[in-house]
């Protein structure tokens, strides 16, 4: 990968180009992880919505141990939220070029313990759920909290329910038929641009999810070292400009 194209990647200085680049990255790793974790712990960990849901019927149902495992994957989700949060706000206040590429080298380090060690914590329990559950949601909550401040929420990459949202809303927008023009009124047109890059995302998920999958089937736990390895590739040029940085002011100091 290019320096200078990696930099810009994930690097503090952000365009719109950059950020759909990443965005269709992150989706392809989101797919891979979330579909193929299925076959690792047997539960999708980046759908809040369904163990929320889960969540509310399991309570209804008297199933008590249920309802604290998915509060243990909510929990876990929220904490990598806020994980990602902090670092890209500590990176911000001290104007590190790796704002963006902290949250992508502490998720790599967590997909390559999950790959390493996963099937160990299989057996141990967290929170509520095995340690491999959490890992997993954390990852995910991780990464949706750093691309939704990277892109100033237009972008999702760990689940497509927004995304197919806004494909059927373009879409809308694209079979509008504007027969009801005046001079006050601005016709309905389609984000053509945009159209592509959602269909885009969500296709790179889909991609990720059927390799992910294939992985963890045929590798088992190992599957996502290769992900882990993309990421790290991804965050490496700004985390090395930093170190770049400090080195020339310990040895300014001297």
């Amino acid at each position: 990968m290019p320096i200078k194209y990696a930099r810009r990647l994930t690097g503090r200085r952000r365009s719109a180009d950059a950020n759909r680049h990443l965005g269709l990255v992150l989706a392809f790793v989101a797919g891979a992880t979330n579909a193929g974790g299925f076959l690792a712990v047997q539960q999708y960990t980046s759908h809040m919505t369904g163990i929320v849901s889960s969540m509310a019927d399991n309570l209804v149902l008297g199933a008590y141990d249920l309802v604290l495992g998915g509060l243990g994957g909510l929990l876990s989700f929220l904490l990598g939220a806020a994980c990602s949060a902090i670092m890209v706000n500590y990176s911000r206040r001290h104007q590190l070029h790796s704002e963006f590429a902290l949250p992508l080298l502490f998720e790599a380090l967590l997909l390559l313990g999950f790959g390493v060690l996963g099937a160990r914590l299989s057996g141990i329990h967290g929170l509520f759920v095995p340690v491999t559950v959490m890992l997993l949601c954390l990852i995910m909550g991780l990464q949706n909290a750093l691309i939704t401040k990277l892109s100033h929420a237009e972008i999702r990459t760990t689940h497509i329910t927004g995304i197919v949202t806004d494909i059927g809303i373009e879409l809308g927008k694209l079979l509008y038929w504007n027969v009801d023009q005046s001079p006050q009124q601005h016709p309905v047109r389609v984000n053509r641009q945009r159209l592509r890059v959602l269909g885009l995302l969500a296709l790179n998920f889909f991609g990720g999810g059927v390799l992910g999958a294939l992985g963890f089937k045929y590798l088992g736990y190992l599957a996502t070292l290769p992900l882990a390895l993309l990421l790290v590739l991804l965050a490496a040029v700004p985390a090395l400009d930093d170190l770049s940085r400090l080195g020339r002011r310990l040895l300014r100091r001297r």
